[in-house]
């Protein structure tokens, strides 16, 4: 199963992520926030980082989540390859693991400057989530 489709959109990102479940769909959004500003083949599993996010709707939380990951590449300069999700009520709980991002090793794809809710859905029934990053 592919973990998220890129959707043409305008002048952002937008991403299309799927899973057997939320939690996956949620991990998979994650993914390829980092796989679209990192070439992840060259990230290894090096070291386990925990995040938290919560919100009152899916929506909320999927924004949140994103939102989190996001601050932790630009101000902490993690990258993460391996994302395992599970929700708490409204709280998404994610381990994750990956390196400090090292710009004379890693290969540089694109800059995301935001997540937006333009658009943004949890499908369920899917399950899929769909998420618009600002570039």
């Amino acid at each position: 199963m592919k973990r998220y489709d890129l959707i043409d959109h305008t002048a952002d990102l937008m991403v299309k992520a799927y899973g057997r479940t939320l939690e996956e769909c949620f991990a998979n959004a994650g993914y390829a926030l980092f796989d679209q500003t990192v070439d992840l083949s060259r990230i290894g599993p090096a070291e386990t980082f925990e995040i938290e996010a919560s919100g009152e709707c899916p929506e909320d939380r999927l924004y949140s989540f994103l939102s989190e990951l996001l601050f932790l590449e630009d101000c902490e300069g993690v990258v993460l390859c391996e994302l395992d999700v599970r929700f708490d009520g409204d709280r998404v709980i994610c381990k994750g693991k990956g390196e400090i991002l090292d710009r004379n090793r890693h290969r540089i794809r694109s800059e995301i400057k935001a997540v937006t809710f333009h658009m943004m859905s949890v499908n369920a029934d899917e399950p899929s989530v769909t998420v618009i990053f600002d570039v």
